[in-house]
């Protein structure tokens, strides 16, 4: 058994969740926390039936807490478990519904996790902090690859509050040496993701009958990662880079969203009009994310083994497993306070 240890913000959350499995496997207790339950085992991947099976020799350990509002408990329990690793998923995430109340989007995005690290900062036993954090802070490019130099142009709420978040903590390794690196994956899927994502919910547009809204006609483009090879590349970088380094987990291929959707429709053999609604675009989406991710293959030898076919088959089968249940819930994003 591993002493050192995974404190895992997010961990019901769908990478969340994935990275706790991921730790587990090779051997470390995890320390995980959520605002919501663990859920229904369809989006917990401990509890898949159809998952391979692997051998789990860390022990998972569970506790509820909202950062908005239980930061006090939060640190106890960080210091009673000393965590060598910490992992923050955490974040009010959804680009379009951040213009509704961006509010709720500077609280948990920058004021709670501000106050989160500046406790953090405190605590010499974390090794290593690993900020989860978004493409979205570049905002739109109309041609090639960002780099982790390029500079920031958010351009919605969300994008904005996220970005903020980065520039704190790039201040506090600055000014503290707090052990932070951060972590940029743009277009993650895989089983167990939220059904309002476009991979699942085209997925059960077509297993269903639902016609499937593809905004802007699914001109924009992007790079779509197997949640498996985020897992990998998240728990080198967590154990290896240097901090106040950023790394972009990607793959090298790129697909327009109305491809990806008539890719779907194709492995489930369903006709693409039959389903599909042309809608106008979202006020404030990006045309491309495409993150140049040459930094982590050359530095940690990491390259993604997932291809997208292997990868949509791979969330087909989850979803089949799983339809008669995922039928009855909302497609919908719905916003938690």
């Amino acid at each position: 058994m591993n002493k050192e240890s995974f404190l895992v913000i997010g961990s019901n959350c769908f990478s969340g969740s994935h990275f706790v499995q991921g730790a587990l496997s090779k051997g470390f207790n995890v320390y995980g926390i959520s605002r919501s339950d663990i859920p229904n085992q369809a989006f917990f991947p401990i509890n898949w039936k159809k998952r391979k099976e692997e051998t789990l020799n860390g022990k998972f350990f569970f506790f509820k807490i909202n950062l908005n509002h239980q930061l006090d408990e939060l640190i106890e329990i960080i210091d009673q478990y000393m965590p060598t690793y910490i992992v923050n998923f955490a974040a009010q995430g959804m680009v379009a519904e951040s213009w509704l109340d961006p509010t709720h989007w500077y609280q948990t995005n920058v004021v709670a996790q501000v106050a989160l690290h500046d406790q953090l900062r405190k605590r010499k036993f974390i090794k290593k902090y690993v900020h989860v954090t978004t493409p979205e802070v570049y905002g739109s490019i109309d041609e090639g690859w960002i780099k982790e130099i390029d500079s920031f142009n958010p351009t919605t709420p969300y994008a904005v509050s996220r970005a903020a978040c980065d520039l704190h903590l790039k201040s506090f390794f600055k000014a503290y040496e707090f052990p932070v690196v951060f972590t940029r994956s743009a277009n993650v899927y895989g089983p167990g993701q939220q059904l309002y994502r476009v991979i699942p919910r085209a997925i059960l547009s077509a297993r269903t009958g639902k016609f499937f809204e593809l905004h802007g006609g699914g001109n924009s483009n992007r790079s779509f990662i197997h949640i498996d090879d985020v897992v990998s590349a998240t728990l080198k970088i967590a154990f290896d880079a240097e901090p106040g380094t950023t790394w972009h987990i990607s793959t090298k291929e790129a697909i327009s969203i109305r491809k990806l959707v008539e890719t779907i429709c194709k492995l489930t053999s369903v006709n693409f009009e039959s389903i599909v609604r042309l809608t106008e675009d979202r006020l404030g989406k990006d045309q491309n994310y495409l993150l140049e991710s040459s930094s982590i293959r050359n530095k940690f030898n990491w390259c993604d083994q997932i291809s997208l076919e292997e990868g949509l088959l791979g969330t087909i089968d989850w979803v089949d497993s799983n339809l008669e249940y995922l039928k009855q819930l909302p497609w919908n994003y719905i916003h938690k306070k």
